[in-house]
């Protein structure tokens, strides 16, 4: 019965403009073929159509704000928040992070990424505090721009600031020579 229900299942496979034989060996065993054996009476197999599936198109969502308002400006206010204005920021380990402040809030088909001293950096994210890890001491520029899928829509205005981050290598880090043991 096995056998009977793999050549049923191969033959499902063959394409739809094959000719299907089918007859009984010299075992008793039912074959299916697509050759017609010789000296063995074999009768043609007729198979019902395959079911097909059309593919349908993705749904494409539509975007929360309107093209128009995508070209313009979507955002009254953007700008970063939690940097320094006149003094360092103190960041040991280089990394700290920073606010951006919307109105009206980030939509859903909007992301936000950092441009540090004018590349992009890091992700774009769809929460409004992102991260900086590992920046050198020093002075930098920062802003944040709204992507569309992909593209920059918006930008905010560039902050600059200065990053200060201890120096290992200095003398009053180091921890202090070991006193030399008075001799006996």
């Amino acid at each position: 019965m096995r056998r009977i229900l793999a050549c049923l299942l191969l033959t499902l496979a063959l394409p739809a403009g094959a000719q299907i034989y089918k007859y009984i060996d010299a075992n008793g065993n039912t074959v299916f073929t697509n050759q017609p054996p010789e000296g063995v009476a074999a009768e043609s197999v007729e198979l019902a159509p395959t079911n097909t599936v059309e593919m349908q198109a993705p749904n494409v969502p539509m975007p929360a704000v309107s093209a128009d308002l995508e070209q313009s400006a979507p955002y009254r206010v953007l700008q970063l928040t939690g940097l320094p204005d006149d003094e360092a920021m103190r960041a040991n380990a280089g990394s700290f992070s920073v606010g951006v402040l919307l109105e009206p809030q980030l939509a859903p088909a909007h992301r936000l990424r950092l441009l540090l001293d004018g590349q992009p950096y890091g992700a774009p994210s769809s929460t409004p505090r992102l991260q900086l890890s590992n920046i050198d001491r020093g002075e930098h520029s920062l802003a944040v721009e709204v992507l569309s899928g992909g593209k920059s829509i918006q930008q905010s205005e560039t902050v600059t600031f200065t990053v200060q981050r201890v120096n290992t290598s200095s003398p009053a880090l180091r921890p202090p020579a070991p006193k030399p043991k008075p001799t006996p």
